[in-house]
């Protein structure tokens, strides 16, 4: 087994301190959304404005990744939303944050994640040989987790409660530290191109974008994966950009108060960070395929129960659930990805998945709004539980056997020659 090198640590370490500055925001977000509001409507636009850059940019970060040194664009994103969040801790310190500038903030700083974790994704390949992508991933993977959720989390409860410009202030500088990390990351980190670039000039972003497309349609194990995803991801921002108002406050059925609600997130850390390093024992076992769907099924059926059992200690112990089977899809998912798509494709065809696979939580986390107004919170939590269920069931008899026999052969690549 290979050693996972000084570049991979480096990056490792960035990944560290941006996804505790992520946890910071992403928590704290909805909690002064809450202060500001009790409207299930405008609650759920936190969740689109984080969200809504992966729709509207996914592409052409993709298409800058694989043009540019993806650790310069890395390193640039963190610099922006340095400067965007430390703008946002001056609003809120003056007194001057109302809802509509806190969602002009987030989605600020949702533009520089796009580019960062396009380029992130696309960069950990070149860090680190094929043979220990699962393994780096796993370690990604958990650090995420236990710098979104662990960490993130309860400290984001406990400044909501104590001093709410620094929500903005602590990513700030979170951000700008991790920035700094990647400068030891030594070398060039462009993507080589399949063939030596013709003479004349450079051909548009579009023609990048549209054959990045091309190869992720005509792929099918990925057009699936994809697919799967997306109906996932919508119906999980849904449920989760109204769940707040389900568990926090004194008229939500849970109960908790925001301190409550960055514990629950830390459990959720704890499944994660369990169930990061068990993917590679259990796809052993089981496989791929049974790994990633046996993951899916268990985390949809999971989300009937705090609407079943709205206590405290029916969540806790389902949001460690949720960190398992999550960390272990992710992981997995991720490593396919990696292995599957040509390095000079990386990033555009990484972008292009996660368009089809995260474009859809802005609309989703609008709808689950919307539909928290019309119908209620339970309806909303329902329905995205059903649909989760709809997206498993679609893929359960599609998937077996073929992620095994993608990566276990050479596989034909699609024909993206085509310019247009």
């Amino acid at each position: 087994m290979n050693r996972l090198g000084r570049a991979f640590w480096f990056l490792w370490s960035s990944t560290a301190l941006s996804n505790l500055a992520d946890g910071v925001l992403r928590v704290g977000a909805p909690l002064l959304a809450v202060s500001m509001t009790r409207s299930p409507t405008l609650v759920s636009l936190a969740g689109a404005a984080a969200t809504a850059p992966w729709l509207l940019l996914a592409l052409h970060a993709g298409a800058v990744a694989d043009r540019a040194d993806r650790r310069r664009i890395m390193t640039l994103a963190n610099a922006a939303r340095t400067a965007v969040l430390a703008v946002g801790a001056l609003l809120a310190a003056a007194g001057l944050l109302n809802l509509w500038t806190l969602l002009a903030v987030i989605f600020a700083a949702g533009v520089s994640e796009v580019f960062a974790d396009t380029s992130a994704q696309a960069v950990l390949p070149m860090t680190v040989a094929k043979d220990d992508l699962t393994r780096a991933n796993a370690r990604i993977v958990g650090v995420q987790t236990v710098g979104n959720d662990f960490v993130g989390a309860p400290v984001a409860g406990l400044l909501a409660g104590l001093l709410p410009a620094a929500l903005f202030g602590a990513p700030a500088l979170l951000y700008a530290a991790a920035a700094l990390l990647l400068t030891g990351m030594a070398g060039s980190f462009r993507a080589a191109p399949a063939a030596p670039p013709a003479s004349g000039p450079r051909r548009p972003l579009r023609a990048d974008i549209a054959e990045a497309l091309r190869y992720l349609w005509a792929h099918r194990l990925l057009r699936r994966l994809a697919i799967s995803a997306g109906m996932l991801n919508l119906a999980n921002a849904g449920y989760f950009a109204v769940f707040v108002l389900w568990a926090v406050g004194d008229g939500s059925r849970i109960g908790l108060d925001p301190t409550g609600y960055g514990l629950m997130m830390t459990a959720f850390a704890a499944g994660a960070v369990l169930g990061s390093p068990l993917t590679g024992p259990v796809t052993r076992l089981i496989g791929e395929a049974g790994t990633l769907v046996g993951a899916w099924l268990i985390s949809s059926l999971l989300l009937l129960v705090p609407m079943l059992v709205p206590s405290p200690w029916a969540l806790y112990p389902v949001a460690v659930a949720w960190g398992v089977t999550g960390a272990a899809a992710n992981v997995l998912v991720v490593s396919v990805r990696q292995r599957l798509i040509p390095g000079e494709l990386l990033g555009r065809v990484n972008s292009a998945y996660r368009l089809v696979g995260m474009g859809g939580m802005p609309v989703g986390a609008a709808l689950g709004g919307l539909a928290g107004d019309l119908f209620g919170l339970a309806a909303v939590l329902a329905g995205a539980a059903g649909l989760c269920l709809v997206a498993v069931g679609l893929v359960w008899r599609a998937l077996p056997g073929r992620i095994s026999a993608a990566l276990t052969s050479e596989p034909t690549l699609p024909d993206i020659s085509r310019s247009r």
